[in-house]
């Protein structure tokens, strides 16, 4: 160490002296008093070209110098500042004066000339020097992990923070129980589990589970990314792998993090890509170290994933990664927690009710309820308020869910009539279908890549869909389009996502679902899916080409029927669509309930599905009426 410290010393001050060198010699040029040879007027210059007293000149771009024959007889320096002068040249030709041209030179330039080639060199040999000192220290370290270690004092999150995960935290709480007291277990002859397997969609917090774990027990926690282990050189993710652990065992009891578990925990390959891949060899690697661990040692393996579908049989066997806890989506109860967390920093006004935002937004994951609840903040700054409202709070639910608002993009009054009729037909289709969702709102204002949107939010959170309800979906994404065709007696581009989508939904329901008769109840894997290499490369096709006619001649039925049942709603409806879409083109967005006050002004009647209402009594009121109205609708039917 103190050799290169030395030779780091030398080539510093190596560079130094040459850059004090350089500078004095160019101040030494700049500052050098030089003979001024005495300046002419052009007049006298020409004068003395007549009379034969100009020895010799050196024209340049910007002065003539040269020698001439003073009144004594002797021969003294000039310089003229040159004129336009065409027939100069022909002049000093004639009275036989010598001349010739001069490029300047200027004392940077020379400098650089003179010593530009040893201070590049010396520049050269320093980088080299340091570059080969820092490759023999990378080539010490190069198997090394990158784990980010924090201590555990350092680590602030616990499972106060972590809201919306009853189940999981649940689970987890035997392994923080046996971090703080694992006497507790072994006095009995129980053994912990060795790993702990995180899996569920990204966003839903399994990073912040494992951080809490870790945060709770007070242990140390050592974070590493699956990607990490991957390199180009076979048998460096595996030394990594070694180091890793070893450092945890140093510090136990501790928690190892390996997040994105299928970066090097996928299947080994069957035949394709050799045994000595660099990810297989890891995974070996891990599948090692997890056989070798101790569990008295009190050192836990976390490990997080979205894809536990691809990993290695080996790795989810008992003795590895005994517990498998899943991360689910929150509830609409598990919502409001999270929310509550999220906006525990954000002054929020008094009207704000997050049972209500929890109700309006399914579907959406720790990560999205985070980034709704800064976006609300962000926009309330942006207005100048002082303090968040609900307001906010649903403009961010919009911009989470459909993209901010482009006002500024320029769309055609014909156009914009297009997409008004066109979401017109999703919201009265899906006012008077049976299962639909309520409408929330309708917009005509582009956001993101849609030129409009039609916004459904459920009554609840669903874990089961039937059937009728799948086809009512179907239908509503049908509607935009059917009533372009009734209105213009065209169709446009913009249903291309609403097709789609149906048409994706339409072919799960024949060959997943096992919806259709024809078909049966069997699940069919559709051959356009991705293939998992080393898994499903090799698989046979699963079905006939005569299965395959049948499942697309069923998705055809499926979606003509849903076509056929829009276009009844919109023909029977036809002056509630033309009312729905000159209100939008007049105010750009309508909630439910304006829909419902136009259909009702319209129509005459109200609408099979009505607005969601904001509080929870109402809702079930809703609800209620909901239900009332299927009731008499299929004693009519």
């Amino acid at each position: 160490m103190a050799k290169q410290n030395k030779v780091k010393k030398l080539g510093s001050g190596l560079f130094f002296w040459m850059l004090v060198i350089l500078m004095a010699v160019f101040l030494a040029q700049m500052f050098t008093p030089a003979s001024k040879p005495a300046e002419l007027k052009y007049s006298d210059f020409k004068r003395y070209i007549r009379d034969g007293r100009i020895v010799e000149i050196a024209i340049s771009e910007g002065k003539i110098d040269g020698t001439y024959v003073d009144d004594s007889g002797a021969n003294k320096e000039f310089g003229v500042v040159p004129i336009t002068d065409p027939n100069l040249v022909e002049e000093l030709e004639e009275h036989n004066v010598a001349f010739h041209g001069k490029v300047e030179k200027h004392v940077f330039a020379s400098i650089l000339l003179n010593f530009g080639p040893i201070l590049l060199f010396i520049v050269i040999w320093i980088l080299i020097a340091r570059q080969m000192r820092a490759g023999g220290q990378q080539a010490m370290t190069f198997g090394r992990s990158r784990t980010h270690i924090i201590t555990k004092d350092k680590i602030k999150i616990g499972f106060d923070d972590v809201a919306g995960l009853d189940e999981a935290k649940e689970e987890l709480q035997e392994i923080i129980e046996f971090l703080k007291n694992p006497k507790k277990f072994q006095r009995l002859g129980g053994k912990i589990p060795k790993g702990v397997l995180l899996y569920g969609l990204p966003g839903t917090g399994k990073t912040m589970l494992a951080k809490a774990v870790a945060g709770e027990a007070g242990v140390p926690f050592f974070s590493a990314s699956g990607p990490e282990f991957v390199e180009m050189f076979v048998g460096v993710g595996a030394s990594r792998i070694r180091d890793l652990f070893e450092k945890a065992r140093k510090s136990s009891p501790a928690v190892i993090f390996i997040d994105e578990l299928d970066a090097v925990g996928r299947h080994r390959f069957s035949g394709i890509g050799g045994g000595h891949d660099e990810r297989e060899q890891t995974l070996n690697q891990l599948l090692i170290e997890m056989d070798g661990f101790d569990t008295t040692e009190g050192t836990i393996l976390i490990a997080a994933t979205n894809r536990p579908d691809v990993l290695d049989p080996a790795l989810l066997r008992p003795g590895r990664f005994d517990r498998h806890i899943a991360v689910p989506v929150p509830d609409v109860k598990g919502r409001e927690e999270i929310l509550s967390v999220h906006t525990r920093k954000i002054k929020m006004a008094p009207e704000v009710n997050l049972n209500v935002l929890a109700r309006r937004t399914p579907g959406f994951v720790g990560s999205d309820i985070a980034n709704l609840a800064n976006e609300a903040a962000l926009l309330a700054a942006r207005r100048n308020k002082d303090m968040v409202e609900m307001e906010d709070f649903e403009e961010a639910i919009d911009r989470v869910l459909a993209g901010p608002q482009r006002k500024s993009r320029v769309i055609s009054e014909h156009e914009k009539k297009i997409i008004a009729f066109h979401e017109a037909g999703h919201t009265l289709v899906a006012k008077f279908m049976p299962g639909s969702d309520p409408i929330h709102k309708v917009s005509i204002i582009p956001r993101g890549p849609a030129l409009g949107y039609t916004l459904q939010l459920p009554t609840e959170d669903r874990y089961l869909v039937s059937y009728d309800e799948i086809v009512t979906k179907i239908t509503v994404l049908l509607g935009g389009r059917t009533a372009e065709e009734l209105t213009f007696n065209q169709v446009t581009t913009g249903a291309q996502n609403d097709l789609e989508q149906a048409t994706d939904i339409a072919y799960k329901i024949v060959s997943q679902y096992g919806m259709s008769k024809k078909i049966g109840p069997i699940s069919l894997k559709k051959d356009e899916q991705e293939i998992f290499l080393g898994r499903d490369f090799l698989r046979e096709k699963q079905y006939s080409e005569k299965t395959q006619q049948t499942i697309d001649e069923e998705v055809m039925t499926i979606i003509e029927s849903a076509h056929h049942k829009a276009t009844g709603i919109l023909k029977e409806r036809q002056p509630a669509l033309d009312e729905i879409a000159a209100a939008l083109l007049e105010k750009e967005n309508l909630d439910g309930d304006e829909v419902d006050v136009i259909i009702k002004e319209t129509l005459g009647i109200e609408p099979l599905v009505k607005a969601r209402k904001s509080d929870e009594a109402q809702c079930q009121k809703g609800e209620k009426k909901l239900e009332e109205g299927e009731n008499r609708q299929a004693k009519k039917d």
